[in-house]
């Protein structure tokens, strides 16, 4: 059997107890029906902070763009983010290239 990850955090190093799931990285707690609630798609950036739709990022690298004449720069801000599935799970529009699907991995939550 394995183990939902952490709602709350993304962990995958919950335990269960009693009936209750438990997280030791942020002690959160929850039950098997509330874990059905849960939407699954946890999203974290490079420093493992969850990130929700609408919130705002920076890129914390230059990333080359195929296609274009540049690249998106390090800390620039992007507002409202979607979260899609995939490998590239953030859906948002960059100033000055329109749309485009970033990696978590690239991005810190402001």
């Amino acid at each position: 059997m394995t183990l939902p990850n952490c709602p709350q955090c993304g962990s995958e190093y919950t335990y269960e107890d009693l009936g209750l799931f438990i997280c030791p990285e942020c002690a959160n707690e929850w039950t098997n029906e509330e874990q059905d609630q849960v939407d699954g798609l946890i999203v974290l950036d490079a420093n493992g902070n969850p990130l929700a739709e609408g919130d705002s990022v920076t890129v914390i690298k230059d990333l080359k763009v195929k296609g274009a004449s540049g690249a998106i720069k390090q800390g620039t801000k992007v507002k409202n983010i979607r979260l899609v599935e995939g490998d590239h799970n953030i859906d948002c529009k960059v100033d000055g290239f329109g749309p485009m699907k970033l990696k978590s991995e690239f991005v810190k939550k402001l």
